[in-house]
């Protein structure tokens, strides 16, 4: 046998999006642990909504920012490590809310600073994603990685839904300590299966064998396509110096970013505007959040049919419409269910067409791009709660609706920056060769 068609890689490219998708999954999970603290602290802090929706959006700061970095270094070494250690911290974080609630079960304004900054640490896990998308691509050639990709983020992002039914409920059950001992064991036991089983692309597994790389060989044996420039920073320069690429930010930081923002937004959206318990109030975030995962996995098959460009153009529509109807109603609980379903529409087709173009807009720095579009287009769920709070607070229950204009404004700049990108989009997608590091 030819030893060009023998793949010395352990693993398979299944197996590796099994075990990169339950990392995801378990750092998301932090995002969701805040929906039933937030209400819970509201009362005893006595936060006004620009704070409540500061302190709700905090786990998304660091889960936006560290992408960018965590997603460049996997062209340096690979995903697992990085993966273990966001995971690492999001434990610590979970353990840190734990104790919180087990020393002061009533928190007053005086723990906020403890709060924000495990809610930091939490959201660390976050950033999991950034480190996924390139690891996910590095496993399958592009005509796949579009319906991996959508595999990888949609399932991983079941978290917050399925956080959003669990936790409100052994809330009410069991009380805070329990509920959060219990997802600090899920996280811990999730890090320990991912040391045991994942493994790094077949080019990372060949660098550390201390065997020659020939990419062609690499693509026949394994069928890894993309080969990392092995230089983080150099990485994210290339793709920072694309404008496509911030362009792309921009359609992630509605989408994705708009995503996280509702997760944390939508249980108090549901209590204070139409006065549902905290239970109903997870419910119908839970509706919105797995539709939403759901979708973009429907959405990552699409795309590799009718094209990403296709799919960001229908999605944006969809989402000006969801906001719209989320805008005018603020007494039809019918209509509001709605306006969040057709958000979730638009915005889980998005998250999935912008990273099927990542690679074909940036073959050369995938984790670059991966980290500056992921990075940064999450940063908009911590900057836009803030925002939707603002609006609250100048209006009254009614700002709640109203605060949905930010993503009526949003989503039609993202129709205008979609017709110039369009004009850019390459025609295919040329296959990366190998830099120096």
């Amino acid at each position: 046998m030819n030893e060009e068609n023998v793949c010395y890689a352990t693993s398979s490219p299944s197996a590796a999006l099994t075990w990169i998708t339950l990392a995801f999954f378990a750092g998301f999970a932090g995002v969701s642990a805040y929906g039933p603290i937030i209400a819970k602290l509201k009362e005893t802090m006595a936060m006004g909504p620009f704070w409540m929706g500061l302190l709700a959006s905090c786990p998304a700061l660091t889960g936006s920012l560290l992408r960018i970095p965590f997603g460049a270094i996997v062209d340096r070494f690979g995903g697992k490590t990085p993966i273990l250690t966001l995971l690492s911290f999001a434990a610590i974080g979970v353990a840190g809310i734990t104790l919180m609630f087990t020393f002061a079960p009533s928190p007053d304004h005086s723990h906020y600073p403890l709060f924000f900054l495990f809610g930091i640490l939490c959201g660390c896990g976050i950033a999991v994603f950034s480190v996924g998308i390139p690891s996910v691509s590095y496993w399958y050639p592009q005509k796949k990685q579009g319906s991996a990709l959508a595999l990888y983020a949609g399932l991983g992002n079941l978290a917050p839904g399925l956080f959003a039914v669990v936790l409100p409920s052994m809330v009410v059950a069991l009380g805070f300590i329990a509920s959060y001992v219990f997802w600090f064991v899920m996280v811990t036991l999730l890090l320990a299966l991912v040391v045991k089983f994942m493994k790094d692309a077949p080019y990372f597994q060949y660098r550390q064998m201390g065997i020659e790389i020939d990419p062609d060989a690499l693509l026949h044996a394994c069928g890894e396509e993309l080969i990392p420039s092995g230089n983080a920073m150099a990485s994210i320069k290339e793709a920072g110096a694309d404008w496509r690429t911030w362009a792309l930010t921009f359609f992630y930081f509605v989408s994705f970013g708009g995503f996280i923002a509702l997760t944390v937004w939508l249980p108090t959206y549901w209590a204070e505007l139409f006065s549902t318990g905290i239970v109903a109030a997870g419910l119908l975030t839970a509706l919105y959040s797995l539709s939403c995962s759901l979708l973009r996995v429907a959405g990552g098959f699409v795309s590799d049919s009718l094209g990403g460009e296709t799919v960001v153009l229908a999605s944006f529509v969809a989402v000006t419409l969801g906001a719209i109807l989320m805008v005018t109603t603020t007494d039809s609980f019918a209509v509001a269910v709605a306006g969040q379903m057709i958000l979730a529409l638009g915005m889980g087709f998005a998250n999935a067409a912008v990273f099927k173009l990542v690679p074909k807009y940036s073959p050369k720095s995938v984790g670059g791009a991966a980290g500056i579009v992921g990075g940064l287009g999450a940063f908009g769920g911590f900057v836009i709660p803030p925002l939707m709070g603002l609006f609250v607070k100048a209006y009254g229950d009614s700002g709640y609706a109203w605060g949905y204009s930010v993503f009526v404004a949003l989503a039609l700049a993202s129709l205008v920056v979609f017709l110039i990108l369009k004009r850019q989009a390459p025609s295919k997608m040329a296959r990366p060769l190998k830099e120096e590091a």
